[in-house]
C-alpha cells in the first residue's frame, strides 16, 4: 500500500521510525508550514526521501502540488500531529482514505489540547484512530485506547501518556489498516465536545478575589502545568505571575 505520512513533532517522529522499521515505507512527506514545523529534519532523514517527494503543507492544496501528490499513486493517507486543514479535494486523492491519530477519546475533546480539557472537564482521555472527513475530527473511528488520568496527573505528563498510547495504537491496527480489515464506526456526535486553540486564553487568568472550588483550581493549575509553555497566571502590578504546580503521592516521598 502506498501511504503518503503528514507528520509533525516528536510523537510523528516516533510512529515514522516504527513505521519503516516494520516496511512500511511511505511514498511522500507532508510536513506543516515552516512556522510551525517541529522535528521536520529527523522526519526528512528518517523517511529517505527524495526532495520532490517531499511536500508543504502550506501549499499541499494547490493542483501542481496535488498533482504531484497524485503521481505517486497513493492509497492511503496518514496524518500524525499535523494540524492543518485537509481539505475533501486532497482526500479524493487516496482511494483507501486518509486516516488521523487524534490524542483525544473522540467524540470528546475534539479539536486542541485534549491533555488540558480532560484535566479540567474531567472528560474521558484517551487516543483515537480515525478517519478524516469535511469536519474538525469527526470522521469514523477505527480503533481506541483509553488513558487514565491520575490525580498527580499535569498537562505535561498526561500529554506524555497519550502520546505513547498513539505509538502503541498504530503499532496495533496500520497492519490491519494496510491489509484493508479494519473495522469503522460512526461517532456519537451528541456528546461530542470541542475546543479550539483559543480557548486556554479564557481560562488562563486566576482572579484572586473570586471564590472558586479548591478542586477546580487546583484542576487548573495541574492541567496548564507544561513548562516550558505558559501556565494559568495571576497579575500583579501589571505584571503576569505564571502559576505552576508539583503533585506527587505522600507515600511515594516517605517511602
Amino acid at each position: 500500500m502506498n501511504i503518503i505520512f503528514f507528520g509533525n513533532n516528536r510523537t510523528a517522529v516516533r510512529c515514522l521510525e516504527w513505521m519503516m522499521s516494520q516496511g512500511h515505507c511511505p511514498v511522500g512527506l507532508v510536513l506543516n508550514p515552516e512556522s510551525s514545523r517541529r522535528h521536520s529534519d529527523e522526519l526528512i532523514e528518517i523517511s529517505r526521501l527524495p526532495k520532490e517527494c517531499i511536500f508543504d503543507g502550506a501549499r499541499i492544496h494547490q493542483q501542481e502540488i496535488m498533482g504531484a501528490m497524485a503521481s505517486l499513486k497513493p492509497n492511503l493517507g496518514l496524518s500524525i500531529l499535523y494540524d492543518q486543514i485537509i481539505g475533501p479535494e486532497l482526500i479524493d486523492l487516496f482511494p483507501d482514505g486518509i486516516i488521523n491519530i487524534h490524542p483525544g477519546l473522540l467524540p470528546y475533546n475534539r479539536g486542541n489540547y485534549p491533555n488540558v480539557w480532560s484535566i479540567i472537564d474531567g472528560t474521558p482521555s484517551g487516543v483515537t484512530l480515525h478517519y478524516i472527513d469535511e469536519g474538525l475530527d469527526t470522521g469514523d473511528i477505527i480503533a481506541q485506547r483509553e488513558v487514565d488520568v491520575l490525580p498527580v496527573d499535569t498537562g505535561k505528563s498526561l500529554y506524555h501518556k497519550l502520546e505513547n498510547a498513539m505509538l502503541e495504537l498504530l503499532m496495533d491496527q496500520l497492519p490491519d489498516v494496510v491489509l484493508r480489515r479494519n473495522t469503522r464506526s460512526i461517532q456519537d456526535h451528541s456528546v461530542a465536545t470541542h475546543h479550539r486553540r483559543g480557548d486556554v486564553r479564557n481560562i488562563d487568568c486566576i482572579d484572586l478575589d473570586s471564590q472558586v472550588r479548591a478542586g477546580d483550581l487546583i484542576d487548573l493549575l495541574r492541567a496548564r502545568t507544561f513548562p516550558p509553555y505558559s501556565a494559568a497566571y495571576f497579575e500583579h502590578e501589571g505584571r503576569k505571575v505564571n502559576v505552576r504546580i508539583k503533585l506527587s503521592y505522600m507515600d511515594e516521598e516517605q517511602s
